[in-house]
Order: C-alpha cells, then sequence, then structure tokens
C-alpha cells in the first residue's frame, strides 16, 4: 500500500453527472470526465486491508488492491495487466456493472467503500489511449476449430479465451451486430457502442471470426455446425421473459421491455425499422413493471423519448434505504436509485397488476392495480394479502414488461442438438461437470446455463467454460487462467 492514510485523507468522490436536461436531449454516456489526478486520489483509499474480501465479492476474482495500488504509483501499463489477467473486457465491467466487489470492500464497513469500478474504467480507457489495449494473436495455432453460439458477454469472453489458447474461433450472432445484450439490452446513455465496436475490432485483429444474421438452428445448420468443429459453446443467453398474464394483455401497447430496448438501441445506430412497428414513448403515459436495471433503462429511455409521465412499479415491497452492516460482506438489499430514476420517474412498491384496460380501438388505455401488504403464511413462506379499498385505475398507453427471463429459447437450436435441460428449463452443464452438456462436445456458458445474471457472472462463465473446452480439446489441463487469483496476487 502506497499511501497508508489514504483512506484517512480522501474521501470518496465519482465522475460528475451530466445535467439531467442536457443528458436527457441525447444517448451520450451519462458521466463528466474525471481528471487523472481525482482517479488516482480514489486509488489511495485502497487500505490493504490484509484480507482483500473485493476478490470474493468479484465474480471474476479481479486483483483489486494490487491494481489500485499500480493506479496509485501512476504505471497503468502494469495496472492494465493485473486487470486484463482476469477480466477480458474491464470496458465494459467498468460502466455496467453493480460492483459486487463495492459492497464486498471492508473499507466500505465504517466508510463509503473504493470506487472500484470508477477506476477499472479508468484504466481500460487510459490501456486504449495509451496503446496498451492492442491485438495479442497467438503465435502457433491448434488446429481445432470451436463455434460459439452467441455474442453477448458470455460468448465473447469465451470466444477471447479460447482463441488466446490457439484454436480457431468463430461466434455465430443471430442479430445484425455484435454483442448481444451488451449491444441490444444496454442503452447507449449506460454504454454506448463505439465501445463495443473497438473491442470487436481488436478482437478480429487477434483472429476471431464473426458470423451475423447467423441464426443456428434456423439458416445455419446444427449438423453443420457439429461437423466442422471440435468443440461448441453455447453462449444464448436467457431471452424467454416472464409474462403478466393479466385480462386485457392483447391490448395494443403493451410490450416486453427488451422488444422496446432492442428497437431503440436500433433506432440509434440508423438502423431500417421500416418493416417493424415502432414502439415510441413520446406524449405516452408510460407504466414500467419490474424494479430492477432493465426496468431503469425502460425509464431512461422513455424519458429521451418524452413521455408524458413515467410510473415504474413494483409488486416486491419497498427496500430499506440503508444497509444492514450484517449484510457485509454480501450484496446487501437496499433501495437503489439509478441515474434514470433522477431523470424523472415515479416510483411505487407493494403494487399488484389485475388488469389491462384498452379502449374500443383495442388500445391500452389504463392499467388496473391494487396495493398489497406482504407477510409469511404457516409455512414461513413469503406471500401478500390485497389491501381494500386501494384499487385503481392507472393512465397508461404503454405498458413495458421488465420482469426477467425464464430461460433460454429451446426451438430451434437447443432440441436439435438434443442437450438436457435442468430444472428451471435452462441448459444443463454445471461447473462440476467441466460445463458441458449432454452432448460430449457441447458446453455451455453464462444465461443459458445459469439464468438471468450480471454482466460480470457471464464473462466468468465464459472464461470458465473456456478452460473446460481447451481442456477437452487438448486432453489435459488447460494452459488459460482460472478464477484462482491467489497464487498471480503472490507474484505480483
Amino acid at each position: 500500500m502506497a499511501n497508508p492514510q489514504g483512506f484517512l485523507n480522501v474521501t470518496r468522490e465519482l465522475p460528475a453527472k451530466r445535467p439531467v436536461e442536457q443528458r436527457k436531449q441525447d444517448w451520450k454516456e451519462l458521466y463528466e470526465p474525471m481528471s487523472e489526478e481525482k482517479t488516482i486520489s480514489q486509488a489511495s483509499r485502497c487500505m490493504d486491508c490484509g484480507v482483500p474480501f473485493c476478490h470474493n465479492g468479484c465474480p471474476l476474482g479481479n486483483i483489486i488492491p494490487e491494481f489500485n495500488d499500480a493506479v496509485y504509483e501512476e504505471d497503468w501499463m502494469l495496472a492494465f495487466q493485473i486487470l486484463s489477467e482476469t477480466n477480458n473486457f474491464p470496458e465494459f465491467t467498468g460502466r455496467i456493472c453493480p460492483a459486487p466487489c463495492e459492497s464486498a470492500c471492508v473499507l466500505g464497513i465504517n466508510q463509503p467503500p473504493v470506487a472500484i469500478e470508477h477506476i477499472e474504467k479508468s484504466i481500460a480507457e487510459e490501456a486504449f489511449k495509451r496503446g496498451y489495449a492492442r491485438p495479442k494473436p497467438p503465435a502457433t495455432r491448434t488446429g481445432k476449430k470451436v463455434a460459439v453460439v452467441g455474442s453477448g458477454p458470455a460468448g465473447l469472453a469465451a470466444a477471447a479465451q479460447l482463441n488466446k489458447a490457439g484454436h480457431t474461433v468463430t461466434v455465430y450472432e443471430r442479430n445484425t451486430r455484435v454483442g448481444g445484450l451488451l449491444r441490444y439490452g444496454i442503452p447507449d446513455f449506460k454504454l454506448e457502442k463505439s465501445v463495443i465496436d473497438r473491442r470487436v475490432d481488436l478482437m478480429v485483429a487477434e483472429g476471431i471470426k464473426f458470423e451475423v444474421n447467423a441464426n443456428v438452428g434456423v439458416n445455419v445448420e446444427v449438423k453443420q455446425l457439429m461437423r466442422e468443429n471440435e468443440a461448441i459453446v453455447l453462449a444464448g443467453g436467457s431471452t424467454i421473459p416472464r409474462d403478466i398474464p393479466a385480462p386485457g394483455r392483447q391490448f395494443q401497447g403493451v410490450h416486453f421491455a427488451m422488444e422496446f430496448l432492442e428497437q431503440n438501441n436500433k433506432r440509434v445506430a440508423g438502423d431500417d425499422l421500416t418493416a417493424v412497428p415502432e414502439i415510441h414513448a413520446k406524449g405516452k403515459n408510460v407504466v414500467v413493471i419490474g424494479g430492477g436495471d432493465t426496468g431503469a433503462d425502460c425509464v431512461g429511455t422513455s424519458n429521451r423519448h418524452g413521455a408524458a409521465s413515467v410510473t415504474q412499479i413494483e409488486i416486491m415491497a419497498m427496500p430499506p434505504a440503508e444497509r444492514d452492516i450484517n449484510s457485509w460482506p454480501n450484496w446487501p438489499m437496499i433501495l437503489r436509485t439509478s441515474t434514470s430514476h433522477e431523470e424523472g420517474c415515479e416510483r411505487e412498491f407493494a403494487v399488484l397488476t389485475e388488469e389491462f384496460l384498452g379502449d374500443e380501438d383495442g388500445n391500452l388505455r389504463a392499467i388496473k392495480t391494487v396495493n398489497i401488504r406482504w407477510g409469511k403464511d404457516q409455512t414461513g413462506r413469503n406471500t401478500f394479502v390485497k389491501i381494500p379499498g386501494t384499487e385503481r385505475e392507472l393512465p397508461c398507453e404503454l405498458l413495458l414488461i421488465a420482469a426477467g427471463f425464464l430461460h433460454p429459447q429451446h426451438e430451434g437450436l437447443l432440441e436439435k442438438l438434443g442437450v438436457g435441460l435442468d430444472s428451471r428449463r435452462n441448459v444443463a452443464a454445471s461447473p462440476e461437470h467441466n460445463y458441458q452438456t449432454s452432448v460430449p462436445k457441447v458446453f455451455a456458458a453464462g444465461d443459458m446455463r445459469r439464468g438471468q445474471s450480471l454482466v460480470v457472472w457471464a464473462i466468468s462463465e465464459g472464461r470458465e467454460c473456456a478452460r473446460s473446452v481447451d481442456a477437452f480439446l487438448m486432453g489435459g489441463e488447460s494452459t488459460l487462467e482460472s478464477k484462482d487469483v491467489g497464487k498471480l496476487a503472490l507474484e505480483i
């Protein structure tokens, strides 16, 4: 630790956000640049706590104290080398990860935690600016071919690692551009798509091939992939959304969140959308059902469209505003206010949607809701009761369902491969079985295997799956890095 009093003398500071009225007029990223000097000062707060719980909080096992120390010493190349050992895409996670590492930060017990996510993003951006992030194709090729189905964070991470091991990798993406959830599920104001393009260009320069408009099981034959590749990695994500089958679901104006977000991201990218019905919030009363990050993304997007009003409702009770210290170092259940909420949004909790109401033309005009009270039944399970007298109609012309995802799409690829499913109808391929499915040379990673989760978990899954594929292909131990960072940390 270069500055043993850093955490005593420096308070947590994050980049300033652009003014609300300014940022609502465009799709650019939310934050103003922060000076290098301030970032270095923030890195000084990492206090060499002896047992760095941040390692365990991070699904990737990022070596956080070491890269913070390198930043404090202004050795940006070393910081990038340390970070790159465990994280293929710090420019993504430094923008959109909810930072479970910060929740596990020891300093966070009685002070604001170290600004790990901002430091991570800064390391990545400095690396690109200074030329440290450059193509590094493998010195030799193994002659083994691997197909990765899905170009979201899990697929990209698996592809990067397998290519690093010397295998010839082709990534298949059914949409028009590479990126999966990163490209189509996250608005540009959180992740500008030039950041993805920059990384994909680097991966192409390293020898990875990308095929877009390639829907395996539809216009790309599954048998062809099985025949031409020594291994296949399934990283298609969890894509079947949870519906709300209330009366009136058929009215025009009720959409899943991803329909709305994907169309808008394509609109911002300049794609031709003339062939699809427009989903737009301008001048409408918008209701978002679901209190998570996807719901918040719908809020921010609706505000930029010029919605008349935006309301986000959640069936669960409002979580506490402050963290219970007994929750440390685990991820705390607290009320989280995103930048999208700051831009204008009514938030309501413990609200049940009972019916969608429409007009005579079949268009949505309102929703019928009732407040509920949560408790436990005789078996100890959570349950709720409706509160009499709280029924009401909420004006709504655009309803966005952001209630999460159930499992991957089974029709097409998965059915034709014949892979087994687990009890939640995800692809069965546990880490204990090396991410291998019931079909020997087919592996699975990310949300398609574990169910909907965080981007950082998807990257972790892609990396770990790649290790298993590499070992499978080479008939022994993999040369790729493992999640066990202890030895690496000691070496550094």
